[in-house]
C-alpha cells in the first residue's frame, strides 16, 4: 500500500510539473521580445495586454526585465508593474514594490538597468498637499528597490512634469508645461552637467507647437526623437505619433507623422525602442472593428471586456519594416 502511495505521489508530481512547464512555455511564447515582426502586434496578449489599460514600457538592456503601467479602465489607480526573466522564462506581472499607493506611471531605466525613472503624484519635499506629477527615480537593491527620489525643484516645479527619457550623457526629455514653453504642452530638455540636471529648455518648433506635444522618446545618441502630439493639421485622430532627426549640422529637422503603419484614429503614444532586439513600441488605444448588430448583453459584456477594448494596450513592430516605410526624415 505504501508502494502504491509512493507512485501516486510521483504520478502527481509529474504531471504538476509537467503543468507548470507548459504554463512558463506558454508564458515565455506570448511575452516575446526577440521575434521581429512586420505588422503591429501585440505584447503578450491576455498576459501583458489585457482588458485593462496597460502602457509606458521600458525594457532592459539585458532583455530580462519589463516595467509597465497598468491602470483600472478610467486610470483612476495606475501602477508599475514588473516582468522577470528568470532561467529562460518569464514570470507573472507583479506591482512593483514601491508602486502601487499613488499614481506612478512611466517608467525608464538607466545606469544598465539599475536606475528607473518615473513619473509620480506622491506628495513631493515633504508637502502632504502637493498631488501634482513630477519626476522621481530609483535604484535596483539586492531585494528591490529604493525608496524613489524626486529630482530637485529645478525640474520639477507646481505644475505637471512627465515621461522622462534620458540620454547616454544623462540629458534628460521629458514633458512639462512651463513659462517658457512654445505651446500648451511642450518637450523640455535638461542638460546632465557636472552630475546636476540644468535648467529646462524647450526643445524648438521643429518639435514643440502651439498645440500639445508630450511622451517623447529620444534615442541614446539624442540624434533621432519620437514623441505624440495632438491637433495637428495631419492628425489622423485622438493624437499622433511624429518622429525628426538631426540633420548633419546637428539641429531637429521639422517632424513629420508617423503614417497610417504606426497611428490610428485613436490616441497613440508613449513610444520606446528596445535596440537590441530593433524593435518599437509604443501604446494605443485603438480598438477591432465590429459592425455587428448587438443581440444580447452577455455580446455586450464580452466586447467591453475584451483585449481590444479601446483601452491602452502595448503594440510593437521591427525597427527595420519602419525605416523600409520611409519613416526617417
Amino acid at each position: 500500500m505504501k508502494c502504491n502511495n509512493f507512485f501516486y505521489l510521483l504520478i502527481i508530481l509529474f504531471f504538476s510539473n509537467c503543468q507548470q512547464n507548459w504554463k512558463e512555455s506558454k508564458t515565455n511564447s506570448l511575452i516575446d521580445i526577440k521575434t521581429k515582426t512586420d505588422n503591429l502586434t501585440l505584447l503578450g496578449e491576455n498576459i501583458i495586454s489585457t482588458p485593462l489599460y496597460e502602457r509606458d514600457i521600458a525594457i532592459t538592456p539585458q532583455g530580462n526585465e519589463i516595467i509597465y503601467t497598468i491602470g483600472d479602465y478610467k486610470q483612476r489607480k495606475r501602477a508599475l508593474v514588473i516582468v522577470k526573466k528568470v532561467n529562460g522564462y518569464w514570470g507573472k506581472p507583479e506591482l512593483m514594490c514601491i508602486s502601487g499607493k499613488y499614481q506612478d506611471i512611466e517608467p525608464f531605466y538607466t545606469n544598465n538597468g539599475n536606475r528607473l525613472y518615473f513619473a509620480s503624484n506622491r506628495p513631493i519635499y515633504h508637502d502632504s498637499t502637493r498631488n501634482d506629477y513630477n519626476i522621481w527615480f530609483t535604484d535596483r537593491v539586492k531585494n528591490g528597490w529604493t525608496e524613489p527620489i524626486a529630482l530637485d525643484s529645478l525640474i520639477n516645479t507646481n505644475g505637471d512634469e512627465f515621461y522622462p527619457s534620458l540620454s547616454e550623457k544623462g540629458n534628460l526629455y521629458f514633458t512639462g508645461t512651463r513659462n517658457n514653453g512654445v505651446g500648451k504642452e511642450d518637450i523640455f530638455m535638461s542638460e546632465f552637467i557636472d552630475g546636476k540636471f540644468n535648467s529646462p529648455k524647450p526643445l524648438p518648433q521643429a518639435i514643440n507647437s502651439t498645440l500639445y506635444e508630450f511622451n517623447a522618446y529620444i534615442s541614446p545618441k539624442e540624434d533621432m526623437i519620437i514623441f505624440s502630439s495632438f491637433g495637428r493639421n495631419d492628425d489622423l485622430g485622438g493624437g499622433d505619433l511624429y518622429i525628426s532627426q538631426k540633420d548633419k549640422s546637428g539641429n531637429w529637422t521639422q517632424s513629420k507623422n508617423m503614417g497610417e503603419a504606426i497611428n490610428s484614429n485613436t490616441l497613440d503614444f508613449c513610444p520606446f525602442i528596445d535596440w537590441k532586439n530593433r524593435t518599437f513600441y509604443f501604446t494605443s488605444e485603438r480598438t477591432l472593428l465590429d459592425n455587428t448588430e448587438l443581440q444580447s448583453i452577455n455580446a455586450l459584456e464580452k466586447s467591453a471586456n475584451s483585449m481590444q477594448n479601446g483601452f491602452g494596450n502595448i503594440y510593437k513592430i521591427s525597427l527595420d519594416k519602419l525605416e523600409k516605410l520611409n519613416i526617417k526624415n
